[in-house]
């Protein structure tokens, strides 16, 4: 595949990350692995688009991986950092910023009791899996194949063999004594599910899912496994996990719980939830909250947890997304662009679809309906990396990950979709040579 759009300077300044960061960056799908050419450096952005080193303009729908819900450098997000950063940027001491968020939080999600700050998603869910273990005194956790949830140890696991799939590590460094606290099922899969249950129930402390499973491509599952889930976990003193890094916020203010009016015990956050700066939070029942330390005997603890600029930039966010039909307005914006792509794929009998929820979408390349990991054709990638190319020249910016979802933010406007769709017609057809 050629390059014609100019990324010299990207290009250079990888060449030298490259001498500095493992694979040249600090994150590994940054590293444009599963598509071509260098990774773009970005040096500002406004609104739905920005701009890299060698000022080539881009339409994005990464969206910084799903926290920008208001788009690039908002203002009412921005004045609050310059506002917070004027006064001091940490002080290892609690601060306004804390209950001032938190009230935003708690008085607008029924779901939530306690919540506790930390700094990212990762640290969020590790903190929850150990909570559900010094409150249930057992040790198993079973999560879903598909679902991803950080780089906690014990959750970096794939399914094994047999029944009752105890997890195998998926990374160099992980123990296989930490993977085999770990039981994979299958996503939407309830006589599986009962069956794990039944057999290892007495030493399962939690079931962890995203309820929206969209760090694997977007996954949808039935309401009545998702229902099942928390049924099981009741009735057999099981924590129940919500995994919300990415549909918090994201789908309705009270996330995947309020969108499917379920209530787990204890839910991760992240993302949205910090405006665009590095945050986690975890919270739930406040019977289960009060195990943590200093009320209780599960220690967590972190210097930087509830960072006063971190609390302030998400409190902005957050204030945004309670404005009225917020959430209704990005739901018609992404169903309106969603459908015409589709209807651009029928009309050319390509195998692919494009599926959506709330404001998150994603491009398979099969028609057929999927409900869990294995149902994704590794192969189907190939038509990932040459779309990506395309709309990368074009100036349409996805993930490089064709397992990637993609994102609209209040900042894409009827216009800005409605040349992405041109544009992503024109890729398409490319793609597949038509």
């Amino acid at each position: 595949m050629s390059n014609q759009l100019d990324r010299s300077k990207s290009e250079l300044l990888f060449n030298d990350a490259k001498m500095m960061f493992p694979g040249g960056v600090n994150s590994p799908v940054r590293a444009f692995k599963s598509v071509s050419g260098p990774p773009v450096f970005i040096k500002k952005a406004e609104g739905c688009y920005m701009t890299d080193v060698d000022d080539n303009r881009y339409l994005d729908f990464c969206g910084s991986w799903g926290p920008l819900i208001l788009g690039h450098n908002n203002a009412a997000v921005r004045d609050s950092i310059i506002e917070t950063v004027a006064h001091g940027t940490s002080f290892g001491t609690p601060t306004p910023h804390g209950n001032e968020i938190g009230h935003t939080i708690l008085d607008n999600h029924s779901r939530l009791e306690k919540i506790r700050f930390v700094s990212s998603g990762t640290e969020a869910v590790m903190s929850a899996l150990r909570l559900a273990r010094g409150y249930t005194g057992k040790n198993k956790i079973v999560k879903f194949e598909g679902c991803y949830h950080g780089h906690v140890d014990s959750m970096l696991v794939k399914a094994g063999s047999g029944l009752i799939t105890f997890g195998e590590s998926s990374s160099a460094g992980v123990p296989e004594s930490f993977a085999k606290e770990t039981i994979v099922a299958k996503l939407n899969d309830c006589e599986g599910l009962r069956k794990i249950v039944q057999q290892e129930g007495h030493d399962i402390a939690a079931i962890i899912i995203e309820p929206i499973p969209a760090n694997n491509g977007l996954i949808l599952q039935d309401l009545e496994f998702l229902k099942l889930i928390i049924d099981l976990c009741r009735e057999n003193q099981i924590v129940s996990i919500f995994d919300e890094v990415i549909s918090g916020f994201r789908v309705h203010f009270e996330g995947a719980s309020g969108l499917y009016n379920l209530s787990p015990d204890l839910m991760t956050f992240g993302k949205i939830i910090g405006g665009g700066m590095p945050v986690g939070m975890y919270g739930g029942k406040a019977e289960i909250m009060s195990m943590i330390s200093p009320d209780g005997p599960v220690y967590q603890a972190g210097t930087l947890s509830a960072n006063p600029v971190t609390l302030a930039a998400g409190n902005a966010t957050l204030k945004q997304l309670l404005h009225p039909d917020f959430y209704k307005k990005i739901e018609l914006k992404t169903e309106t662009f969603v459908s015409q792509i589709n209807d651009h794929i029928l009309e050319r009998e390509y195998d692919a679809e494009m599926i959506h929820i709330g404001g998150i979408f994603w491009l398979k390349f099969t028609s057929k309906t999927i409900k869990s990991a294995d149902q994704i054709d590794p192969l189907s990638m190939e038509y990932f990396k040459k779309l990506h190319h395309h709309l990368l020249q074009d100036g349409v910016y996805f993930g490089p990950s064709g397992y990637e979802v993609g994102f609209i933010s209040s900042a894409h406007t009827e216009n800005d979709l409605n040349l992405a769709v041109e544009k992503i017609r024109i890729a398409l057809d490319k793609t597949f040579e038509y």
